[in-house]
């Protein structure tokens, strides 16, 4: 049995986690205590309906950025504070969000730490992350990570175990003190799953089948390099040029982790340049994807309504399970809504964060949702999942390609013939003041408590409805307010402004735009083009380049 001895420690500010956990700069992390305070908060607010930190199974892995190694050896040193059974641990600490919400649920576990700030930049100077996920392989809900602050806040001591330092890289189960450590290759039960949902079988005849259709995963230096690697390489027999920066890098190879057309241009340019016929991306933890094609990029609102579309007729899973409702976040467009009501089934529109649909899948309400944030999942898991999307992808253009020859593009087409277009797009102002930024929300949030916005016209566009978004949770009664300005005009156009808990330091202000286009002359349009007069009038009505001091956005989705 190892030594548990008790540390004198102060609590510090700011340790609320947010949608995603706590993120904040590697440096904040460094400080003495900070990481330990942090963790025992965690294991002392895990929900007595799981028993608690006392014999818990928990999950560890995370995305391998700067400092990953160092947290490993303190969560063991907690977890034998707090009385932790067990802990299974991806090899090196090596395992993607949707992975490890897989090994939560299949392997019946208390819970699970990861250690990842998402898509956010790697390395000393850069960002680092953990948050908790439940029994049910989901984010924390409000009422664990508010307990979780609220035990930061008054913690006054660290009950530490003596260990010696442990061997991440070897696979197998060692014991210290009264704590089991098994670890793990983090790859091969999500490899197992997704056998389970897609038909490979399917997807490896239409390559076979098509030698001249070339695809490109770029893992971004994040954790989905070994899972994309051995998918499209191992398991599907493709060549190794279809595959790009698939090894970890603590630093994400100094890139931004994050799969959009300004980060993930490596990816755009070669897919233009080589003629690739699909290009796919993943984050760095692995549960965010971008889809793009020859000349064609996939907004995340059109690739979940596609994937929804399709579902019942590409995907095993769905055939075998049906789809028993869909959701999107309130940001993301009304595509998937119109999928919706084509099939007759519950459609759902929450608040930013997964741990809403989470609430829907338990129940059985939803099957399919996603959130313009590069975020498309299932009810497979209760996280987004990158690689899960690109495999629907891949599914659906085997599928397609059956009857008749189609790329891409062909796919987006045929859609919007279906449905219409539902032209999106947003941009992101990061690291703002945040104090501008709030004042800025506020202004709106003032002129909407006095009804000053509604049918109002600008632009040559009358506002039918302004509101700042309420959520009441259909499963667990929960209300979730301030979920962001709304601004809808008549015509059905929406403007969304929220500000974004995604990054560690300052505020990231979010612009949203979405019009609807029934008219299949604009269906080919550069969104950007036929966007403008609204981005115009958002820009405007905000006020947002005297509040933020920003006349170009950092990136543009």
């Amino acid at each position: 049995m190892s030594n548990i001895k008790t540390v004198s420690t102060e609590p510090f500010e700011g340790q609320k986690p947010g949608t995603s956990g706590l993120r904040k700069r590697v440096k904040v992390f460094q400080q003495n205590h900070y990481t330990e305070n942090f963790i025992q908060a965690m294991l002392e607010a895990i929900p007595e309906a799981d028993g608690g930190a006392k014999n818990a199974t928990l999950v560890v892995g995370g995305d391998g950025r700067y400092y990953s190694d160092q947290v490993l050896q303190v969560i063991v040193k907690c977890s034998l504070g707090q009385g932790v059974s067990k802990l299974i641990v991806g090899r090196n600490g090596i395992v993607s969000t949707p992975a490890a919400s897989n090994i939560i649920r299949k392997r019946k576990a208390t819970g699970g730490i990861l250690l990842t700030a998402s898509h956010n930049p790697g390395g000393p100077d850069n960002d680092f992350g953990i948050k908790y996920n439940c029994s049910n392989g989901g984010p924390a809900p409000e009422s664990v990570t508010n307990k979780i602050y609220e035990i930061s806040k008054n913690i006054k001591e660290l009950k530490l175990g003596d260990a010696p330092k442990v061997d991440f890289s070897k696979l197998g189960t060692q014991q210290v003190g009264n704590l089991t450590i098994e670890i793990i290759d983090g790859v091969d039960d999500y490899v197992e799953l997704m056998k389970e949902i897609f038909d490979f079988d399917a997807i490896k005849s239409f390559f076979a089948n098509n030698k001249d259709f070339k695809m490109l995963f770029d893992g971004m230096n994040g954790v989905t390099g070994p899972y994309g690697h051995r998918l499209f390489v191992e398991e599907f027999g493709l060549p190794e040029s279809s595959v790009m920066r698939c090894v970890p890098k603590p630093d994400f190879g100094g890139a931004h982790p994050d799969p959009n057309l300004t980060y993930a241009h490596d990816l755009v340019e070669a897919v233009e340049k080589q003629g690739f016929d699909f290009g796919a991306a993943s984050d760095g933890d692995g549960d965010r994807n971008m889809i793009i094609g020859k000349k064609a990029f996939v907004t995340p609102s059109d690739s979940v309504a596609i994937i929804a579309h399709y579902a019942k007729e590409a995907i095993p899973y769905f055939m075998k399970h049906g789809v028993n409702g869909l959701a999107r976040s309130m940001p993301t467009s009304q595509a998937i809504d119109l999928v919706a009501k084509k099939m007759g089934v519950e459609n759902f529109e929450v608040p930013t964060g997964w741990k809403f649909f989470g609430n829907l899948m338990d129940a059985g309400r939803c099957s399919i949702c996603g959130e313009e944030s590069f975020g498309t999942g299932s009810d497979h898991i209760r996280e987004k999942d990158g690689l899960w999307a690109v495999l629907a992808w891949l599914s659906i253009i085997a599928y397609v390609n059956k009857d008749k020859k189609a790329g891409v593009q062909d796919i987006l087409q045929a859609h919007y013939k279906l449905y219409g277009r539902n032209f999106f797009s947003r941009y992101d102002y990061e690291e703002v003041d945040g104090q501008r930024a709030e004042d800025m929300v506020n202004r709106l949030r003032d002129q909407i408590s006095k009804k000053e916005l509604e049918n109002k016209t600008v632009g040559g566009f009358t506002i039918a409805k302004a509101d700042d978004f309420e959520y009441l949770d259909p499963i667990d009664g929960s209300v979730s307010k301030n979920q962001g300005i709304r601004i809808i005009f008549k015509d059905g156009s929406r403007i969304i402004i929220r500000l974004s808990g995604t990054g560690s330091q300052g505020a990231t202000v979010r612009l949203y735009v979405e019009k609807y286009s029934s008219n299949a002359a604009e269906y080919a349009d550069d969104a950007q083009v036929g966007l403008k007069p609204l981005i115009d009038v958002a820009l405007e009505l905000s006020q947002l380049e005297k509040y933020t001091g920003r006349k170009e956005p950092t990136v543009i989705t």
